[in-house]
């Protein structure tokens, strides 16, 4: 019988036909260095784990979601990633309680940008308040305002994924598609594209416009989960990941699970191709806007999956080799879902 480490897989080529080829923004490095130096300045992990987390390079996947985006704004997108990926790993292993609380402060923090952090919170709270008060300096009230429902209902949904981790419990495949649209941290970034300009209410939610989101959130999620799961599965006893959610709930194996996902993909990526020919018009100067913001939906899909492989999160110095040929050896299962990723949070 094999063992887990002589399972082999292989990660679908999931864009092999999509129309936005990959961009990365020219001020990349430059904003890099200000925006790494502002959040090692507030030591939310130690050296080692500092320099384990700059090899995930969350500044690039910010350059390459934003790559239009001016030298301020792409600020804005590099130091919201600190902000999330921050939040993910003091959040990872931690109780629900224990989440639930850093959720009411990273909220409150953004909420009230002005008032002064207790001495003795969380480096949460202070993280995410600095990323908002600059932000909010040159962002206008549209992405102000879908930034912070956006941002509301991603930490509410890891609250809600602590629970689930901490009763053993796998949801079902839509059930799953419910609370990871919103743990994947989409929607609060898409509202990043907007810093530039008021995006109207019209456009906003046109019901076509509503549903080219979602079918991108869709697919950063698959693409996503697909590049984690190596990793989540050899460091977590219950991976919050499509493909688990897909064998317990087809009682399947692994290459069966990823044919599903592979398919659930293809439909969604033509069911956002057709629905592109159908977006309306709302005259000259709206049209305009609005497509900027179209073709950024578009473009964080090709960001998100380049940077699965571009970065060291997922496969190391082998993500490069891995986008190539798409083979994955199954890690062997290294940690218990109680000891944090990169920190001790608790």
């Amino acid at each position: 019988m094999d063992t887990q480490s002589d399972v082999v897989f292989r990660i679908p080529d999931t864009l092999a036909y999509w129309p936005w080829p990959r961009n990365n923004n020219p001020h990349y490095e430059e904003v890099k260095a200000v925006s790494n130096t502002w959040f090692r300045s507030l030591k939310a992990f130690r050296p080692e784990a500092q320099r384990a987390y700059e090899r995930c390079d969350s500044s690039l996947l910010a350059s390459l979601a934003y790559s239009t985006a001016t030298k301020e704004h792409l600020r804005t997108g590099c130091d919201l990633f600190h902000v999330v990926f921050a939040f993910d790993e003091y959040t990872d292993s931690a109780p629900p309680e224990i989440v639930r609380q850093y959720a009411d402060i990273v909220m409150d923090a953004i909420k009230n940008p002005s008032k002064p952090r207790p001495t003795d919170e969380v480096v949460l709270g202070v993280i995410a308040q600095e990323f908002w008060a600059l932000s909010v300096k040159s962002a206008s009230n549209t992405s102000q305002k879908h930034f912070i429902e956006g941002f509301g209902n991603y930490v509410a949904a890891v609250v809600q994924e602590a629970k689930d981790r901490h009763h053993h419990h796998i949801r079902n495949v839509e059930d799953y598609f419910d609370i990871r649209r919103q743990t994947v941290g989409a929607y609060p970034s898409y509202a990043l594209l907007e810093l530039g300009y008021d995006l109207p209410d019209e456009v906003f939610n046109h019901p076509i416009v509503v549903a080219l989101r979602r079918l991108g959130v869709d697919m950063i999620i698959l693409d996503n989960d697909l590049a984690s799961y190596n990793k989540e599965q050899a460091l977590e006893e219950y991976p919050h990941n499509i493909l688990t959610s897909v064998m317990n709930d087809r009682n399947c194996d692994l290459h069966d699970a990823l044919s599903w996902v592979e398919d659930r993909y293809r439909l969604t990526r033509n069911t956002f191709l057709r629905l592109w020919t159908e977006i309306p018009s709302w005259g000259p100067e709206t049209d305009a806007t609005a497509s900027l913001y179209l073709h950024g939906l578009a473009s964080c899909v090709r960001g998100n999956e380049c940077w699965n492989f571009e970065s060291g999160r997922y496969f190391g110095s082998s993500g490069r080799a891995v986008q190539q040929h798409r083979m994955v050896t199954l890690m062997p299962k290294q940690l218990s879902a109680s000891e944090p990723l990169l920190v001790h949070a608790y």
